[in-house]
C-alpha cells in the first residue's frame, strides 16, 4: 500500500472525524493470556492498535511506543463480531 506516509504494508488509523466516538481503554489485562493478534496498523506512527482474540473472545490493543517503556490499554473484551465492529470504526475515525 503506497500512502502519503511512505511505503507501509499495514493501515493506518483515519484522522477522528468531528463526531468520534470515544472508546473505553484500561490497563493491560491480558499479559498472562495468549493471545492472537489477527490485524494491525502500521507501527511507523507512535501509536500502534492491534485487534486480538482468545478463547472466543476479542478486544483492541492500544500501544503508545514511549520511552522507555511503552504504555498498552486494551478495551473490553468481548464477542468477535463486536470487536471487528469497532475495529473498522477505529480505522474510519469514527472512534478513539
Amino acid at each position: 500500500m503506497n500512502d502519503v506516509l511512505g511505503e507501509c504494508l499495514s493501515p493506518h488509523v483515519a484522522a477522528m472525524r468531528r463526531d468520534c466516538g470515544r472508546l473505553q481503554w484500561h490497563l493491560r489485562c491480558s499479559g498472562r493470556r495468549r493471545v492472537r493478534v489477527v490485524a494491525w496498523t502500521c507501527p511507523c506512527l507512535a501509536t500502534v492498535y492491534e485487534l486480538c482474540a482468545s478463547g472466543g473472545r476479542a478486544f483492541i490493543r492500544r500501544t503508545v511506543q514511549a520511552e522507555p517503556v511503552p504504555m498498552i490499554c486494551e478495551t473490553a473484551w468481548g464477542p468477535p463480531r463486536e470487536a471487528w465492529e469497532i475495529w473498522a470504526s477505529l480505522l474510519t475515525g469514527r472512534v478513539r
